[in-house]
């Protein structure tokens, strides 16, 4: 699981969006960065977190938060994803899993007696000065919002 703790500086990243434009860390200098990691596009866990985003997008904007969220799925399934659900904020295609492995969140899972690696559900809170100031380890889909407002 993640060795990053609220208080660590948050790695310096940059992937591919959806579109095939290039995001990283450094992009949001000066903002506050809500960085969630989810575990594949169109499943019903992640499509609730998504979508939760989407509808409390304007209330994380106005409370100064940017969006971004890491999958290992390509840029086309985020498309098709982020136009099914009318996503506001672009999504990470980490299909080499950089961005993923910097922040420490792929790992052993377990689901229904099986176990195997993949991308635990996480969602880092990163503010102006690129440090770390939440870790949510038990992330509430479908309030995911509220946890990090709180």
């Amino acid at each position: 699981m993640t060795h990053l703790k609220e208080g660590d500086k948050a790695p310096r990243f940059s992937g591919k969006d959806q579109s095939g434009n290039t995001i990283g860390l450094d992009d949001y200098k000066g903002k506050k960065l809500v960085v969630y990691f989810y575990p594949k596009d169109d499943t019903p866990g992640c499509t609730a977190e998504a979508c939760n985003f989407r509808d409390n997008y304007q209330e994380l904007r106005n409370a100064g938060y940017e969006i971004l969220g890491v999958s290992a799925d390509s840029a086309a399934k985020h498309q098709k994803f982020i136009a099914k659900y009318s996503l506001p904020f672009p999504l990470i295609a980490d299909e080499e899993k950089e961005v993923i492995e910097a922040f420490g969140v792929w790992g052993k899972k377990k689901f229904m007696g099986r176990e195997y690696d993949g991308i635990h559900r996480e969602t880092f809170v990163i503010n102006e000065e690129g440090v770390i100031e939440k870790v949510i380890h038990k992330v509430k889909t479908k309030d995911a919002t509220a946890q990090i407002l709180e």
